[in-house]
C-alpha cells in the first residue's frame, strides 16, 4: 500500500496546472473519512471481511494522498505564477549574480536576481550579446544596476513542442532580460538603496559555501579552458554539467546517436565522487585509526562522509535533478541503514520520487525527472533479474566476462525499450542505433572519462600538473570515442526519426512497455505482438473533423483531417530556419504529436516566408503527396505540383468540401508583382455539423480580394474567418466583415510582432460588428474539434495550462465559448 500512497501523491502533483475540478472536491471527504478510519482501524481489520476493508481504507487513503499532491502542486504554481512577466516593457533592475554564466556561440546567457522589481527578490534569465572573451560580462557575487528590456517568456502553444514557459517555470525563471546597460554597484551603494536585509543574507554561511561552490566550478570552467584539449566542451560538461564551451557539432552527434543522455550528470558522476573519497578515506583511517572501527561498524563509520560527498558533488554541479535523485535516495538509503530497516528498491525509488517533489514540486515538469527514474527502475528490474542468477553464476574469469557483457547489452536493449514512450512523449523523435552506440559510449564516458575527471578536478587542488595529465587521459579517450561516432556517421546515414503515434497509440506502447518487464509468469508475452498491430499502422484516432489554427508566432499554418486524410494550409516559417525551424521545431513535432507521418495534401497560399517558408525542411522529413501553391516551387520527387486557381473542388466525403475561391487562372502572370494579394483563399464546408460549418482562411489578401470575392460569391456562408494578412489594416474591410458577418474571426499573429497585428483599426471593426476575435498570440493554438454528436468544439491551447493562460487570453476565450454553446 505504500507504493500506492506514493505514487497517487507523484500522481496528484503530476497534474500541475491542470484545471480537474473533481480533486477539487475530494479533498475534505477524503480528510474527514480517514479521521473517521484512523481510530477504528485496529477495530475493523480484525473483521472478518477484514482484506476488503483494508482495500477500502487504501483508496481512502490513495485518494488523499492524490487530491494532496493536486492542491499542493496548484499552491506552489499559484505562488510562482504571481511574480511571472507577461509584458515587453523597458526596465531598470537592481541584480545580485548568485551563478556562473553560461557561454554559448553569440549570446551569453545569466541567471541573475531582481531585487527591485517586487517585495522579494525573483529570479531572471538575463542575456547578451557574445562580442569578444574580453567583453563586460556579470560578475560572481557582485550588485549591479542593469537597463535593459524585459523579454517574457512566451511559448508556442502547440500540442507536441517544447514548452518555453514551462522550461522558465520549472527552473524558477519568471521572465527572460535583454542586458544594454551594466553598472556595477557597491555593498554600501546597495545597503543605501534599502537592501541591507538581502546584503546580510548574502553574507550568511550557507549562501557564501553556495557562492564559494560557483566560483570553483568557476576556476575549473577556466582552469579546462586553458587546457590543450580537442574537446574542452565535452570535458566541462562530463564533469560539472556547464555546457559554455560545448558546440553544436557535438551536441548534434550525441543526439543523433541517442547519448545525449551522458551529458546529463547523473547518478553514477556523484557516486563515482564519494566512492574515490571514502575509500581514500577509510584508507586514512586504517592506517593511523584503525581502532575506530571497533566502536562504529565500517559500514556506519563511512555513512555520513560518504552522503556528505554525495552532497558536495550535488552542489557543485547544480543540484540537477538525476544528482538530486542520487542524493535523496543515499539519504534515504543510509537512514534505514542506521535505524536497521529493511526497504525494497523500488519504494526506496518512490520515496526519493515523493521526497523530491515534496522540496520542489516543479521537479514534475522536467524530463529529466520522468527519464531517471524511468531508467533506474529499468536497472532495478535488471538487477533483480541478476540477484536470481547470482546462485547460477559461473565463477571463471572468462565466464564472468562474457556474463557481465551479456547484462551489459541487455540492459541497452531493456532501457531502449521501457524508455521509448518517455522519448516518443518529450523528444518525438528516436535514434534506432541508440542501444549499439549506447553499448560503445556508456562503458567508455562512465568507467574511463568520468573517474578520470572526477580524479583530475580533485587533484587540481592539490597539483596542477597531475590534474592537467588526467584532463590529458579523459581527452584521449574522447577523441577515440568521437572518432567512432564520426565514422559511422560518415559511413552510415545517422540521424533522428520522427515517430507518428497520436495519444492512445502512446498509451498502448506503455502497457507494453510494462508486460515486458512483468516477471514471466504475469502474462503471456505474446499479448506483445497483438498489441503492436496498431502501432504498425492503424491509426485509433479518427475523429469526422478537425480544423486547428496552428501558433506558428508571426505566420500561418493550419491543419486538417478527416477520417485518414490530411492536410495543410501553409506551414509558416521563421526569418531564419537555420536558426529557428518553425519545420523541425513545431510542424514536426505537431504531426508526430497527431500521429500523421503523410499529408495528403499541401496548400501553400503564397510563398512568403511566414506562410511557406518551413516546407524546404520539410519536403525531406515528410511525405506529401500533393502540393499546391499560387507559384511554381520544388517539391520532392515523391509530391505533385500544381497550381490553385478558382474553381478546384476536393470532396474528402460527402461531408467535407474543399474549394479555392482565388486568384483566378488569368491572374498567374501578376502573382510575381502581386503575391499577398493573389493568395490562394480557401474555404472549407462541414455538413451536419453545428455551430462551425464554413470556414474562409484568407492568406495574406487584402481589399482587392476581398472586394472581389464580395463580387463572385454573394451568398457564401461564413461561420470562421481566418482574417487576410493576419489582421492588417489592410485586410478585413469593414463592408467585407459585414456582408458575411462571421460568427467568429481569428488573426494568425506573433507575440509583441513588430508589424503590430492585428491592428487597432481592424479589431476595432471586429467590435463594431460584435464579432468576436481570437489571436494565436494570446490563445496558442485554436482548434474546431468535430465531436460524434456533430457539435463542434472550440478549444485553445493556451487554455490547457494555468502557466500559459493570461488575463488577456481569458475573457476572449469565454466570449467565443459562449458563442460557440449551443442553445
Amino acid at each position: 500500500m505504500k507504493l500506492l500512497y506514493a505514487a497517487a501523491w507523484i500522481v496528484g502533483i503530476a497534474l500541475m496546472g491542470q484545471t480537474v475540478p473533481i480533486l477539487n472536491h475530494l479533498f475534505y471527504p477524503a480528510l474527514i473519512l480517514v479521521i473517521v478510519l484512523l481510530p477504528l482501524q485496529f477495530f475493523l481489520f480484525k473483521h472478518k471481511h477484514a482484506l476488503i476493508l483494508q482495500f477500502i481504507c487504501g483508496l481512502i487513503y490513495s485518494m488523499l494522498f492524490l487530491t494532496t499532491g493536486y492542491h499542493y502542486a496548484q499552491s506552489a504554481l499559484q505562488q510562482r505564477l504571481a511574480y511571472k512577466e507577461t509584458k515587453v516593457e523597458d526596465a531598470e533592475v537592481i541584480v545580485y549574480i548568485a551563478k556562473i554564466n553560461q557561454l554559448g556561440a553569440e549570446t551569453i546567457q545569466q541567471e541573475i536576481q531582481v531585487l527591485n522589481r517586487h517585495v522579494q527578490p525573483v529570479q531572471w534569465l538575463g542575456f547578451q550579446k557574445r562580442i569578444s572573451d574580453e567583453q563586460a560580462v556579470l560578475e560572481l557575487g557582485k550588485y549591479y544596476r542593469l537597463r535593459g528590456e524585459i523579454r517574457p517568456a512566451h511559448s508556442y502553444a502547440v500540442q507536441g513542442v517544447f514548452d518555453v514557459e514551462q522550461w522558465y517555470l520549472q527552473r524558477n525563471l519568471m521572465s527572460g532580460f535583454k542586458l544594454k546597460h551594466i553598472h556595477p554597484l557597491s555593498e554600501s551603494e546597495i545597503s543605501a538603496l534599502g537592501y541591507t536585509n538581502y546584503l546580510r543574507k548574502q553574507q550568511g554561511v550557507l549562501n557564501k559555501i553556495q557562492l564559494g561552490i560557483e566560483h570553483q566550478r568557476l576556476n575549473i570552467r577556466h582552469f579546462i579552458y586553458s587546457q590543450p584539449l580537442s574537446h574542452k566542451g565535452l570535458i566541462l560538461a562530463l564533469l560539472t554539467g556547464d555546457e559554455s564551451f560545448l558546440d553544436k557539432e557535438t551536441t548534434a552527434l550525441f543526439q543523433r546517436f541517442g547519448i545525449s543522455h551522458l551529458l546529463a550528470i547523473s547518478g553514477p558522476h556523484v557516486l563515482i565522487f564519494a566512492v574515490m573519497l571514502c575509500w581514500l578515506l577509510q584508507k586514512v583511517l586504517n592506517r593511523y585509526w584503525p581502532q575506530i572501527f571497533l566502536k562504529i561498524p565500517r559500514p556506519y563509520a563511512l555513512l555520513l562522509p560518504f552522503c556528505c560527498c554525495v552532497l558536495l558533488y550535488c552542489a557543485f554541479v547544480g543540484f540537477e535533478i538525476p544528482a538530486l535523485r542520487t542524493l535523496l535516495s543515499c539519504f534515504c538509503l543510509s537512514v534505514l541503514i542506521w535505524l536497521r530497516q529493511k526497504i525494497s528498491a523500488l519504494t526506496l525509488l518512490l520515496l526519493s520520487a515523493s521526497l523530491l517533489l515534496l522540496f520542489d514540486p516543479f521537479s514534475i515538469l522536467s524530463a529529466a525527472f520522468w527519464l531517471s527514474y524511468g531508467a533506474c527502475f529499468v536497472l532495478l528490474r535488471i538487477y533483480q533479474t541478476t540477484i536470481r542468477l547470482d546462485l547460477t553464476r559461473p565463477q571463471s574469469w572468462q565466464k564472468k566476462l562474457v556474463f557481465s557483457l551479456k547484462l551489459l547489452v541487455e540492459s541497452q536493449w531493456k532501457i531502449f525499450v521501457a524508455l521509448m514512450p518517455l522519448v516518443i512523449i518529450f523528444f518525438k523523435q528516436v535514434s534506432w542505433v541508440s542501444p549499439i552506440s549506447n553499448l560503445v559510449a556508456i562503458p567508455l564516458i562512465s568507467l574511463l572519462v568520468v573517474p578520470l575527471e572526477v580524479l583530475a578536478a580533485f587533484t587540481f587542488y592539490l597539483f596542477e600538473p597531475l590534474s592537467s595529465l588526467l584532463f590529458q587521459l579523459a581527452d584521449w579517450v574522447l577523441v577515440f570515442l568521437l572518432g567512432i561516432l564520426n565514422g559511422l556517421d560518415a559511413l552510415l546515414p545517422i540521424k533522428l526519426y520522427p515517430i507518428a503515434l497520436n495519444t492512445w497509440q502512446v498509451i498502448l506502447l506503455i502497457v507494453l512497455s510494462i508486460i515486458v518487464f512483468m516477471p514471466k509468469p504475469s502474462l503471456p508475452k505474446s499479448w506483445l505482438v497483438l498489441g503492436l498491430i496498431p502501432l504498425l499502422g492503424f491509426s485509433s484516432q479518427n475523429r469526422p473533423f478537425e480544423l486547428i489554427v496552428l501558433d506558428v508566432g508571426q505566420g500561418q499554418a493550419v491543419y486538417m483531417q478527416h477520417g485518414q486524410q490530411h492536410a495543410m494550409i501553409d506551414v509558416g516559417g521563421s526569418y531564419d530556419e537555420s536558426k529557428f525551424s518553425v519545420a523541425k521545431q513545431i510542424i514536426q513535432p505537431f504531426l508526430s504529436k497527431q500521429g500523421v507521418s503523410q499529408l495528403d495534401q499541401l496548400i501553400l497560399t503564397h510563398l512568403d516566408q511566414d506562410h511557406s517558408g518551413s516546407y524546404a525542411k520539410l519536403k525531406n522529413e515528410l511525405s506529401i503527396n500533393q502540393v499546391y501553391s499560387n507559384q511554381q516551387l520544388d517539391v520532392a520527387t515523391t509530391s505533385n505540383f500544381n497550381y490553385c486557381q478558382q474553381g478546384q473542388i476536393w470532396h474528402w466525403s460527402e461531408k467535407v468540401e474543399i474549394k479555392i475561391l482565388s486568384p483566378k487562372a488569368n491572374q498567374f502572370a501578376q502573382v510575381p508583382y502581386q503575391q499577398n494579394e493573389l493568395s490562394c483563399v480557401v474555404y472549407i464546408q462541414v455538413k451536419d455539423v453545428q455551430p462551425y460549418q464554413y470556414f474562409l482562411i484568407m492568406g495574406d489578401a487584402g481589399w482587392q480580394t476581398e472586394f472581389q470575392l464580395l463580387q463572385d460569391y454573394p451568398d457564401l456562408k461564413v461561420d470562421v474567418l481566418v482574417l487576410g494578412h493576419h489582421g492588417s489594416r489592410h485586410s478585413s474591410a469593414y463592408a467585407f466583415l459585414k456582408h458575411y458577418q462571421p460568427k467568429l474571426a481569428i488573426a494568425s499573429a506573433g507575440f509583441n510582432n513588430r508589424y503590430g497585428h492585428p491592428s487597432t483599426l481592424t479589431q476595432a471593426r471586429l467590435k463594431a460588428l460584435k464579432i468576436p476575435l481570437l489571436t494565436t498570440a494570446e490563445q496558442g493554438s485554436i482548434g474546431f474539434i468535430a465531436q460524434s454528436t456533430g457539435f463542434i468544439e472550440l478549444t485553445a491551447q493556451r487554455q490547457t495550462r494555468q502557466w500559459l493562460q493570461s488575463a488577456e487570453s481569458v475573457v476572449p476565450y469565454a466570449v467565443a465559448l459562449n458563442v460557440s454553446q449551443p442553445h
